[in-house]
């Protein structure tokens, strides 16, 4: 079996469950395989397929589809059914509370998307209750096969001999030859606007409050114009939220849950700004709110103030009275990096990340750095467009190269931990699957990636005659 086989499973765990927003039907839906008592359904194979095509637009056409979709497809649908079997075969858990947790997560991202319950029913033509209905045995399914393979591959440890093994076997030339990486930490802090400032932006928001509830103006409209959260700007400053929520600033969530239908909130002050808060709709736990968010301006007075904090701190750490970990936890106001040292990380939870993954502030921190330095304070706006001022600390920087054991291991390692699992998973299957009924269509007879399967179908078939 192929490495895609697996990717593949990864993809239906996390994507399959299309037709929300689906405008076409799929023609003649019928039954292409059964493996136990679970059946697959023509429809089930391209509307996984249109799932992947989702995530490769969603991720600017990074994702390409497999040869032979159709049939590689196939193959993830019957890797599933397999696991949900055995997952019923070895008592694991799921409760009804952990199974509709997992369908409102899956419902309130559709919400975030669509921009409200309203237009996702009106798309979907169906009621939450009816799509939450929809997705409750695909969303079961899903966890339970996720579930398994955790099982199968719950104690896979990777040794440095095995690592070594796994390198050696990679061809010289199809080595990759990897840009300059490097490792940061930083310490952050937010230059505080003064009072003055502070209270005409509150008076701002007052009234804004004021026009809206006197019908002479819309608060989407007023946020679209005003609001400084460039997240929901475009969509009328609207989030999609629900009561155990745990990430966002806590100030104000508890302010929405004080709100009813249709009333704005007084001003409140959070670790992002100032907001007034709209409750557009509210059903048990969840709710649609909208909120307008202004940032007090700060002087470059402020913004000298702070600079003069940060240079005080790389001042103590240069001449070793505390190391930059400790000034992390110390100084540093930004909640994202406090906990981990100040370590900048990539979107893929690496810590090593390449110069073009970067901002262009940070860029000009690094210059002429060494592994080991700490730049001058560098002022700067963040991703929410907030004013603030950083120092950054060079941990570690590689020169380009081609990948090697000794500056690349823990990538190396992550590869061979991998592939072990693959391996594992394929033995898994190849020591299962003739303990499964297996019938799968004869369109799919063609199909090389699923051979085990059909073997398992014919080898059913002998014994039964």
């Amino acid at each position: 079996m192929k490495r895609v086989f697996f990717l593949l499973l990864t993809a239906t765990v996390g994507f399959c469950v299309t037709g929300i927003a689906q405008t076409q039907k799929v023609v003649a839906d019928k039954i292409v395989a059964q493996i136990g008592d679970k059946i697959i359904l023509h429809s089930d194979i391209y509307n996984a397929i249109d799932d992947y095509k989702r995530q490769a637009d969603a991720t600017g056409g990074k994702v390409q589809l497999p040869p032979n979709p159709e049939c590689s497809f196939l193959e993830g649908q019957l890797v599933q059914k397999a696991l949900v079997i055995q997952a019923g075969k070895d008592s694991l858990p799921l409760t009804d509370d952990e199974l509709d947790a997992l369908l409102d997560n899956r419902v309130r991202y559709f919400i975030s998307q669509y921009g409200s319950q309203q237009e996702l029913e009106t798309i979907a033509g169906k009621t939450v209750y009816q799509i939450k209905e929809d997705l409750r045995q695909p969303v079961k399914e899903n966890q339970l096969a996720t579930q398994m393979r955790e099982k199968i591959l719950a104690n896979v440890k990777i040794t440095p001999v095995e690592v070594k093994e796994y390198f050696s076997k990679i061809p010289k030339d199809s080595l990759p030859y990897l840009e300059s990486q490097l490792e940061i930490n930083q310490i952050i802090v937010y230059p505080k606007a003064n009072k003055d400032v502070e209270e005409y932006s509150i008076n701002q928001l007052n009234e804004w409050k004021k026009q809206v509830e006197a019908g002479k103006q819309k608060f989407d409209n007023l946020a679209k114009l005003y609001s400084m959260d460039p997240g929901v700007r475009e969509n009328g400053g609207q989030y999609a939220v629900n009561r155990n929520d745990k990430q966002w600033d806590p100030t104000w969530f508890a302010a929405i849950w004080k709100l009813k239908e249709g009333q704005i909130s007084p001003v409140i002050k959070s670790k992002f700004g100032l907001h007034i808060i709209q409750m557009v709709s509210r059903a048990g736990d969840d709710a649609i709110v909208r909120h307008i968010l202004l940032l007090p301006s700060v002087t470059a007075g402020e913004i000298k103030e702070a600079t003069g904090r940060l240079d005080s701190v790389r001042t103590m750490v240069m001449a070793g009275r505390i190391n930059f970990g400790a000034a992390v936890s110390q100084y540093s106001e930004d909640e994202n990096s406090k906990n981990n040292g100040g370590q900048v990380m990539a979107q893929d939870g690496s810590t090593f990340l390449t110069i073009d993954q970067l901002d262009k502030d940070m860029v000009i921190a690094l210059k002429n750095l060494n592994p080991g330095d700490v730049s001058k304070p560098v002022a700067y706006k963040d991703d929410r467009a907030r004013d603030a001022v950083r120092i950054v600390y060079l941990r570690s920087r590689t020169e380009p190269h081609v990948q090697n054991l000794k500056d690349d291991y823990n990538a190396i390692a992550q590869a061979a931990l991998e592939h072990k699992k693959n391996q594992i998973m394929q033995k898994w299957f190849k020591d299962h699957i003739n303990t499964y009924y297996v019938n799968i269509d004869k369109q799919f007879n063609g199909c090389v990636n699923i051979a085990p399967w059909l073997q398992a179908q014919n080898n059913g078939a002998s014994a039964s005659k």
